[in-house]
């Protein structure tokens, strides 16, 4: 069932945010957790539907994962022991839980399912699915539904990536995990680290050589206590809505700011954006800081294809900054965005249209004229097509028209930001 929402002007933003736990490290935690011997304990979970999907896949296979006061409690089954599950997996709108089980079970001697959503189920799998066969796993399909069949013993290899995929890079070292030798992964660009970063709080070091990851198999993976940051691609959106509603100055404490993460924050500030870090630290291997976000008005950018692979999630939001900008924004080299939960080159040039920029596509490239600090026109519908980011990035717009504008359906932004539209009700005194 559709859910409509309404956003319109409300004045500048103001006040202090907690954003949702990081989604890319609470999939990571929750699977390197079911892979150690003994009970883990994680806080700041990301409890969106799509962190969700992986913890259901997860106890399937045999793993015990429970809420307790302050956090949640892990209790892994150790490498090489999950159970065949009973029924198959549903990964419902997340490719990250898709990706990451592929590279799971392709070494262990187990049989799935795989299943999601219409949305997911158009996304290509390809990718991951061809260097898991290489190393033995027997899978069924290139896309959602798709069968995958474990091979133990697995083969050690060296895997070249032909572009840059922080998932499909986790889901090849996740697969090393349980196979008897060293795997390498070398990708072509640098992609988040979370995984590599996470390994050594389980007792496991990795070799990093540049865009080289190394690990040996068979380790014994040790429980530990991770604490999750705020999650930076969640940051993106109430900092740009900050940044453009005139007269705002918010803060969102407790963000991590790996550096794969944070491409958004320095495109902003290229652009004219007030953004400060402060309070910065190390919690459980990742860098974080309180970030402080003040309007400023903003000038137009333009976007190398080699700087979207950190940024990949955040196009929609800053193609609203740039709408807001004064110029000609173009953001280069975003093929990989027609295969996310939509076409993002496509809904987010139809979202502005609809809101009275204009915005041109040629080839892989997204063209944004901006307005500068004028409103945008509102009194629209933008179609989110089941892409909870399209929808948070058209949810910021209506906060900066001259009439309110309606997202067809926010359904979506449970997967990622359940608490999203009570946190700008809180920015904005509502």
């Amino acid at each position: 069932m559709r859910a409509p929402a309404v956003f319109g002007p409300r004045g500048p933003l103001s006040g202090t945010a907690r954003l949702p736990g990081d989604k890319s490290i609470s999939h990571r935690a929750l699977i390197l957790a079911t892979l150690a011997v003994g009970t883990s304990r994680i806080s700041g979970l990301n409890e969106g539907e799509d962190v969700a999907a992986t913890a259901a896949a997860l106890r399937a296979l045999g793993v015990r994962i429970e809420r307790e006061s302050g956090g949640w409690a892990v209790t892994g089954v150790g490498l090489g022991t999950l159970l065949q599950p009973p029924a198959p997996l549903d990964c419902g709108n997340s490719g990250t839980t898709a990706r990451l089980l592929m590279g799971l079970i392709a070494s262990h001697p187990i049989r799935a399912e795989l299943i999601g959503d219409a949305s997911l189920s158009r996304r290509p799998m390809a990718s991951l699915a061809a260097p898991l066969r290489r190393l033995g796993a027997r899978i069924d399909g290139d896309r959602l539904p798709l069968a995958i069949e474990g091979s133990a013993p697995a083969i050690p290899m060296t895997h070249r990536l032909n572009t840059p995929s922080a998932q499909v890079k986790s889901a090849l070292l996740l697969a090393g995990l349980n196979t008897r030798g060293v795997t390498t992964v070398i990708s072509p660009a640098a992609t988040r680290d979370h995984l590599e970063r996470m390994l050594p709080l389980f007792g496991l070091e990795v070799a990093i050589d540049g865009l080289a990851v190394r690990l040996r198999g068979e380790p014994e993976l040790k429980p530990c206590t991770i604490a999750v940051p705020g999650d930076a691609s969640a940051a993106a959106f109430l900092a740009v809505a900050a940044t453009i509603v005139p007269g705002s100055a918010i803060e969102l404490p407790g963000v991590g700011v790996n550096p794969g993460r944070i491409g958004w924050i320095e495109a902003l500030r290229e652009m004219g954006a007030d953004i400060s870090l402060s309070n910065q630290r190390e919690e459980s291997a990742e860098p974080v800081a309180d970030l402080i976000i003040r309007h400023a008005p903003l000038s137009a950018i333009d976007l190398a294809p080699g700087r979207v692979p950190g940024l990949i999630d955040e196009i929609p939001i800053l193609a609203i900054a740039a709408a807001g900008a004064r110029g000609t924004s173009r953001q280069r080299g975003l093929a990989a965005l027609r295969d996310k939960e939509s076409d993002r080159i496509a809904t987010t040039a139809a979202g502005l249209a609809a809101i009275g920029v204009r915005a041109e596509i040629e080839d892989d490239d997204l063209i944004v004229h901006g307005i500068g600090e004028a409103p945008f026109a509102g009194g629209a519908t933008v179609a989110a097509e089941g892409d909870h980011r399209i929808a948070m990035a058209f949810a910021v717009a209506g906060l900066h028209g001259l009439a309110p504008l309606t997202v067809d359906d926010m359904t979506a932004v449970s997967t990622s930001f359940p608490g999203f539209a009570a946190a700008l009700d809180g920015l904005a005194g509502a």
